[in-house]
């Protein structure tokens, strides 16, 4: 049995998952939070919000993130692969930065016009 509080809005419910007994899930007080639960423990995905480096703008480094959520685990691969980029200004809301990062069928977009 794993506990772990539900991030899923702000009410913060106190999950328990049976890993025995097919994922099921108690303490929520919403289906999304049974939801959370079980794939917190099945395949836990993050958005990932970082910078990247711009030229040409007045800040040095510009707001980026994922379109979606991406597993875990490859969340140090796409950091990475943040690191290794310079965009040019003008950059527009939305942008797409990177393509398929990291191979996670996520784009890393812009988060700021620039």
């Amino acid at each position: 049995m794993k506990e772990m509080i539900c991030i899923v809005c702000p009410k913060g419910c106190h999950l328990k998952v049976d890993e025995n007994n097919d994922y099921s899930v108690t303490g929520n007080a919403c289906p999304r939070g049974a939801e959370y639960g079980k794939n917190e423990l099945k395949n836990p995905m993050r958005m990932v919000t970082s910078t990247v480096k711009i030229e040409g703008a007045l800040l040095r480094r510009c707001p980026v993130k994922t379109s979606v959520a991406i597993p875990k685990g490859k969340m140090f691969e796409v950091v990475q692969a943040l690191n290794s980029v310079t965009v040019k200004s003008p950059i527009k809301c939305g942008d797409v930065i990177i393509k398929n990062v990291a191979g996670c069928e996520a784009d890393i977009i812009s988060a700021k016009s620039m």
